[in-house]
């Protein structure tokens, strides 16, 4: 996977924005467990695609990307979770909640297509 791929982008892009939330769940909402749940799951997302870079094999390859499907899916949870606790807001949701579904398309398209291949 090169460096200027569109997952590795959209992923690495999402992670900063998590960082930034994260951010301003502890210094402005006083939150501080919520805040790492969604910080470890979010930022892995991208760790994960990173890492798949050296897989050992195809299927170590697929491995790493379905794992960062699970990650990105609970990372999802911890959105929802955030925004009907109104510790963010309707346009932090819906962009954040876009993201995130724009993440976890483009991971089940590439694992779906890896393994209709018979990779």
């Amino acid at each position: 996977m090169k460096k200027d791929n569109i997952l590795y982008k959209k992923s690495y892009k999402f992670a900063i924005r998590i960082v930034k939330l994260s951010q301003y769940l502890v210094n402005e909402k006083k939150e501080y467990i919520l805040s790492k749940q969604i910080l470890r799951s979010g930022t892995s997302v991208g760790a994960l695609v990173s890492e798949s870079k050296f897989a050992q094999s195809k299927a170590d390859f697929v491995n790493k990307l379905m794992v960062a499907l699970k990650e990105a899916n609970e990372t999802q949870y911890w959105i929802n979770l955030l925004y009907d606790t109104e510790y963010i807001s309707q346009k932090m949701y819906q962009s954040l909640h876009a993201n995130s579904d724009e993440l976890i398309s483009l991971l089940v398209s590439i694992t779906k297509t890896i393994k209709n291949k018979g990779i």
